[in-house]
């Protein structure tokens, strides 16, 4: 049998591989804000951003779904995560409902209904195959400073203030949600098909949520930064929250394409 030949994709991560960290960084930036570019010049209506990071996200937990209801297994998947998840779509949900009620709540209460069917998965179906020990990320330290935060740094609007709290409360917890479910894998090393795709629609959601707050910031010409001047900070945290998670999510994003590209089945989290 003679060598096999590798693919230019496998040369072309393995090329990426070998770069140092900050050619990698350059390298993710300048794909970004390619997408960006593309994003700015085929979408008109910026709602569409929103409803799209929300199918995703939707979509990665019918992944989900499909996991626990065929594999009859939970393994590699975090509560903790799936709680905070619940936590912050519930208190957007109860925000979207106050304010606005439009398709985005629709789209919460279905998203909240399934992350819910999930949890209960988890903690009575499918508890014996439930990897405790793995997901070990206190969630008072994820809680406690998204609710200090949201006290000190919230919207200015005509609402109710403890309804402008809990919209930023919300915010805050989304972008660190995933943390617990992070912290899991790293301590399993290698994460399973199913679980690896759900993690990369989260990614891939934030991307999206990220870059309609980029574009409405350029569209603007910072006219929301501009208020900062004023004392008025919500929408800088608001942009840092997405920004935040989306670096979050980004690294594994990277190895989850290179995984996928090189036909491997079990994703190795990086040590």
């Amino acid at each position: 049998m003679g060598r096999r030949r590798s693919s230019p994709v496998s040369d072309l991560f393995g090329w990426v591989r070998r770069q140092s960290m900050r050619v990698k960084i350059s390298l993710g930036a300048v794909l970004a804000l390619c997408a960006l570019i593309t994003f700015k010049f085929t979408i008109e209506d910026h709602n569409y951003f929103f409803i799209a990071s929300e199918a995703v996200h939707a979509a990665g937990i019918i992944v989900l779904l499909y996991k626990l209801t065929t594999k009859k297994t939970c393994s590699g998947l975090s509560l903790r995560s799936q709680e905070l998840t619940a936590l912050s779509v519930a208190t957007r949900l109860i925000c979207s409902t106050l304010i606005e009620g439009d398709i985005h709540t629709v789209l919460d209460f279905t998203t909240l209904m399934a992350t819910t069917w999930v949890m209960y998965m988890i903690r009575f179906k499918l508890k014996s195959t439930y990897i405790k020990e793995l997901d070990n990320l206190a969630l008072y330290y994820v809680v406690v400073p998204c609710a200090i935060l949201s006290i000190l740094l919230h919207p200015y609007t005509i609402h109710f203030r403890f309804t402008r709290v809990l919209w930023a409360f919300g915010v805050y917890l989304e972008s660190v949600s995933v943390l617990p479910q992070l912290r899991l894998m790293q301590n399993a090393k290698m994460i399973e098909p199913f679980t690896a795709h759900y993690v990369f629609a989260l990614g891939v959601a934030r991307f999206l949520s990220c870059a309609h707050w980029i574009i409405q910031i350029y569209e603007t010409r910072g006219k929301y930064l501009f208020l900062i001047g004023n004392g008025y900070l919500w929408f800088l945290a608001a942009f840092l929250s997405e920004v935040v998670q989306t670096f979050i999510l980004a690294d594994f994003c990277y190895y989850y394409i290179k995984c996928f590209m090189q036909g491997q089945l079990i994703l190795k989290m990086p040590v």
